[in-house]
């Protein structure tokens, strides 16, 4: 009957004595981190827009500068790579709150609270399955694209909710010398800058190890970028083989390019190369962070369309003789099918192309995701 009269001791959330979870160095982190999550998300638009334009929209997609996209897709990659280290301490230093009670104290804890937990959840989501998708590797039964666009969205809107409700705390931990940093023990300062200098530094240590894939002058200190810029086919990297596009080794004499417009025409191999050649240097930059810049001779595009009488502003869909795998299939506005620099190209730096780099013929063009540069190529259709 004793044990019956015992009374249950509520339970008591867990005591963290450890220094420097406090909101300045949340705050000092944060300062970081917010910027490289914005850099990532524009960024990210701008490759999503310029990968799947919508409508009309295609015809605003600029030809030039011929590096843009690999500016742009560097820099998303870099990003997001820098965020990782930048993630794990901010988390560090703000999770004994997520055991904080009461859980709610008010609306605006509440609100909080509730951005907190979206935050956290989306940006490990993104940070995750964007590192996973420079690999290739894909373990979710989910579309990676209009996944990882609509979480953006999600983690952005979480993240300005946040800074809103937070703003007061971080005005007052902002510097050394604001209110709420003067109120701190002056002994934490020296560990705090300490800590901080450790995140900076790893934070350099992974961009200098990675950037290097689209920044190839810092190519030879690549450790961890699952590509490498001189590594592959004709010293040029690829991601999808012709064997896993289901192309094998296609006969000079059995391929044809048609080309379908106001007046169409079909050309043999022989006589695609008596066309009149040209020579550009374009770079190939993809989506999962690599680039490469080479030398490209073929055929203009524009040649081809004003042979076959398309009018100025017309589309074009150009389409591939792959058999699986996704953009078999992609679309150029008109300032993309009239750049003197698009070629349908027949040889990288002065070789006959690789199957793995689209032999007999594929596409190149400036400022273009490298997943839209066609391999393969077998029809051309203007699209008035």
């Amino acid at each position: 009957m004793g044990d019956m009269n015992l009374r249950l001791t509520p339970p008591r959330p867990p005591v963290f004595k450890g220094r420097l979870h406090d909101a300045r160095t949340a705050t000092s982190i944060g300062r970081w981190l917010g910027p490289a999550f914005a850099v990532c998300f524009v960024t990210g638009l701008v490759s999503h827009f310029m990968q799947h334009p919508s409508g009309s929209l295609i015809d605003y997609i600029p030809s030039r500068p011929s590096w843009g996209y690999r500016l742009t897709q560097g820099l998303h990659v870099a990003s997001g790579t820098a965020a990782i280290p930048l993630l794990l301490a901010k988390l560090w230093t703000v999770y004994p709150r997520l055991f904080e009670w009461p859980p709610l104290r008010s609306v605006r804890h509440a609100v909080e609270r509730l951005s907190v937990a979206l935050l956290v959840a989306g940006a490990v989501f993104e940070l995750a399955t964007g590192l996973l998708n420079t690999v290739q590797w894909y373990p979710w039964p989910f579309s990676f694209v209009p996944v990882h666009y609509a979480v953006a969205w999600l983690v952005t809107g979480a993240l300005v909710l946040h800074i809103a409700v937070k703003a007061p705390e971080i005005r007052a931990h902002w510097s050394r010398r604001s209110p709420g940093t003067l109120t701190l023990p002056a002994q934490d300062g020296s560990d705090r800058r300490s800590l901080l200098a450790a995140v900076g530094a790893s934070v350099g240590a992974v961009t200098l190890t990675t950037v290097g894939q689209s920044f190839t002058p810092l190519k030879d200190f690549i450790l961890f970028a699952p590509r490498h810029p001189d590594r592959g086919p004709q010293s040029l990297p690829v991601n999808r083989t012709a064997a896993a596009a289901g192309v094998g080794r296609i006969a000079d004499e059995e391929y044809r390019l048609t080309v379908a417009g106001p007046r169409p025409y079909t050309l043999t191999l022989d006589e695609l190369r008596a066309l009149p050649q040209h020579e550009v240097e374009l770079p190939i930059a993809c989506v999962e962070g690599w680039s490469a810049s080479a030398h490209w001779t073929g055929v203009r595009v524009v040649d081809l369309l004003e042979r076959t009488g398309a009018p100025p502003h017309a589309r074009v869909r150009v389409v591939s003789l792959q058999l699986r795998g996704g953009y078999r299939v992609s679309e150029m506005g008109h300032e993309h099918a009239r750049d003197p620099l698009t070629l349908l190209a027949l040889r990288l730096d002065g070789e006959e192309l690789d199957p793995d780099h689209g032999y007999p013929a594929r596409l190149i063009a400036p400022n273009r995701p490298g997943v839209l540069q066609t391999k393969w190529v077998g029809r051309l259709e203007v699209l008035a």
